[in-house]
């Protein structure tokens, strides 16, 4: 009996991309720095895409930060935005998302709640190739 080779197996599966760290926006700061910059509107959420400047932090790092406003709903409606906002973010930007850019992800009443998870990832994944174009 032959033995699968254990190490082919996980490579074929590991993505052939840079995947890069995310770390949290918590200042007010950055998320006024991000509202000046690129936007891009989906059906169920809003994404604000900033390039830091290199001497802000680590290059390499992405940074993310979610915001609701009461629109979305009461205290529980605006949690479970967020929570919905942060695992399509922790599934997606550390592969579609660019190092060096900070991105804000806002929560649209009646939709970020409701809206399947499937599509709310791939309107994400469309939203980035909106912002960052493929030079060619």
């Amino acid at each position: 009996m032959i033995q699968p080779d254990v190490q082919q197996e996980e490579q074929a599966v590991t993505p052939a991309f840079y995947v890069c760290a995310i770390e949290t926006l918590r200042k007010r700061k950055d998320f006024l720095a991000a509202a000046k910059a690129k936007r891009q509107h989906m059906p169920g959420f809003v994404i604000q895409a900033r390039k830091r400047n290199a001497d802000e932090t680590d290059p390499q790092l992405i940074r993310v930060g979610y915001t609701c406003s009461k629109k979305v709903g009461n205290a529980v409606a605006r949690n479970r935005a967020k929570r919905r906002l942060r695992e399509i973010a922790r599934t997606t930007l550390p592969v579609w998302g660019k190092p060096g850019h900070d991105y804000v992800l806002i929560g649209r009443a009646q939709e970020t709640s409701s809206r399947d998870f499937a599509t709310m990832v791939s309107d994400l994944k469309r939203a980035l190739s909106v912002l960052h174009p493929k030079k060619s």
